[in-house]
């Protein structure tokens, strides 16, 4: 009895491992299951900026001299013609009393010497004198003249000094972004080198400028009247618009990395918007609406079976075990493709010509009736980093085709 018994417990032993042996040998992968659907997508070119006033209007001395007063602060709203701060004069009216003096002096020389000049005509009509000394009272006289003149000239640049460059006024209506005085502070005529800029005025902060940069390989894809979207960091949440108003051609060069400055004018009529606010900007390249939409992870899959078939034979013979006739319906549709027709003439006809490039259709794998993964080609288009445009499926000669919205594709596989 002991060899039966020894016999019945081996088969209790083996037959469940058998069972469970076949059982996982005979699971597939599992997988997760997307669908291709319509929607709204747009193609955007990202980058930075900072926002800046339209322009801005420094504002600097046109004389040298101490700041008596300052009229205006950070923020105000100033008119054309306001006076913003006054320098002191009391050098200037000195001066003034000085000149002024010259100016007397220099009229009673002129006055004597025209009198002298009158004299010396008359005595000359009578050949009483030489045409010489006639000539010499005249250069006397012109030489008065001019001096009478340049005082005069100097007296009239004293008091403008006194009744205008004194006082620094603003010359636009706007706001006053920044002021770089104080009372007590000496500042330096314009005409200097070292004279700088005392108010900074800006005509309007109701409309700002972006001002940022795009690489080399974005900016053919930017151009005049573009719409703008861009987000701040100070304002979450909140999403904003703008034109492009111009690109400039002058590149910049950093790390070996070429970018352009691309102006963006925005609107700012709630005054949200502050100067020097740094923001991420999105071009709006493309916009489609209610068109097929696939995610890019779809597209990026690839049976398992396929990927270890591949590492084990070194050719294709899985793929083509994997789904039957992919390579057979990718060889049909590729004819089908605009524009192959017009690359193998003109490959064949002028060898020397440069084929056009015509992308290869995408793969969106599915499981077909019996379970198995199979293939559909599908021509793509704009992508917006998460979904892709599907613009056609092409024809398979599936039995179980149909329209392609809706359609159940594979997304990924899921470890068991």
């Amino acid at each position: 009895m002991r060899p039966y018994f020894l016999f019945f417990l081996l088969f209790l032993l083996i037959i469940p491992a058998i069972f469970f042996s076949c059982r996982g040998e005979g699971r597939g992968p599992v997988y997760e299951f997307t669908r291709i659907e319509r929607g709204n997508i747009e193609k955007t070119v990202a980058s930075t900026g900072s926002l800046n006033p339209v322009s801005t209007v420094k504002v600097l001395p046109r004389m040298s001299g101490r700041v008596e007063s300052v009229n205006v602060d950070y923020n105000d709203r100033v008119t054309k013609g306001q006076v913003l701060a006054v320098l002191n004069t009391d050098m200037l009216v000195l001066q003034r009393e000085q000149q002024l003096a010259q100016v007397i002096k220099s009229r009673a020389n002129y006055e004597l010497s025209k009198i002298n000049y009158r004299n010396q005509e008359a005595l000359a009509a009578k050949k009483l004198i030489s045409d010489y000394e006639l000539q010499s009272t005249k250069t006397t006289l012109d030489i008065q003249a001019a001096e009478l003149s340049a005082a005069e000239s100097n007296l009239k640049a004293i008091e403008t000094e006194i009744n205008q460059y004194a006082f620094i006024t603003s010359p636009i209506d706007g706001i006053v972004l920044e002021r770089n005085i104080n009372v007590g502070d000496t500042v330096v005529d314009s005409s200097s080198s070292n004279s700088s800029n005392i108010f900074t005025l800006c005509e309007n902060l109701e409309e700002l400028q972006i001002e940022s940069w795009v690489g080399e390989l974005d900016i053919a894809s930017i151009s005049p009247d573009q719409e703008v979207r861009f987000t701040l960091e100070s304002l979450p949440g909140r999403s904003f618009s703008g034109l492009v108003a111009s690109k400039h051609l002058m590149p910049s060069v950093q790390d070996n990395v070429v970018s352009y400055q691309v102006i963006i004018d925005v609107e700012n009529r709630d005054l949200s918007l502050l100067p020097g606010m740094s923001c991420a900007v999105e071009f709006i390249e493309e916009q489609r609406e209610n068109i097929l939409l696939v995610p890019n992870a779809a597209l990026r899959y690839r049976p398992s079976s396929l990927a270890q078939g591949s590492k084990n034979t070194g050719d294709n013979t899985a793929d083509r075990n994997a789904a039957p006739g992919l390579a057979n319906l990718m060889q049909g549709n590729m004819g089908r493709m605009p524009g192959m027709g017009r690359r193998a003439a003109g490959t064949e006809s002028q060898g020397r010509d440069r084929p056009p490039v015509v992308e290869e259709p995408k793969q969106l794998w599915y499981l077909d009736r019996g379970g198995k993964p199979a293939v559909l080609l599908a021509r793509t288009g704009i992508s917006d980093g998460t979904n892709t445009e599907i613009l056609e499926i092409l024809p398979s000669g599936e039995e179980d085709g149909g329209a392609p919205e809706g359609r159940e594709i594979i997304l990924r596989e899921r470890p068991q």
